[in-house]
């Protein structure tokens, strides 16, 4: 893989036969910094495609203080950190 000319971070990338479609191998490291193994989502775009991992759940502010609140932990210590004056 060699840079793209005129596109700051692109990458030039040869199409590869698979089967009767066509892809791209993706280099290990890029895999390792983004954290992607199995699967990935790709989005077509008015500028092409886009590719990134599939979104990740994350809970909202209610449910995170729900499950805290579920929870036998002592938070007392929270409350030393709260009075401590900095902001």
């Amino acid at each position: 893989m060699s840079e793209a000319p005129g596109v700051r971070g692109a990458r030039a990338v040869k199409l590869i036969a698979i089967g009767n479609s066509k892809g791209i191998r993706l280099p290990k490291a890029l895999l390792q910094k983004y954290g992607w193994s199995d699967s990935l989502v790709l989005e077509e775009t008015g500028d092409g495609i886009f590719l990134h991992g599939p979104k990740k759940d994350k809970l909202s502010w209610k449910d995170t203080y729900r499950d805290m609140a579920a929870t036998d932990e002592d938070w007392r210590d929270l409350d030393a950190t709260v009075a401590d004056g900095l902001d």
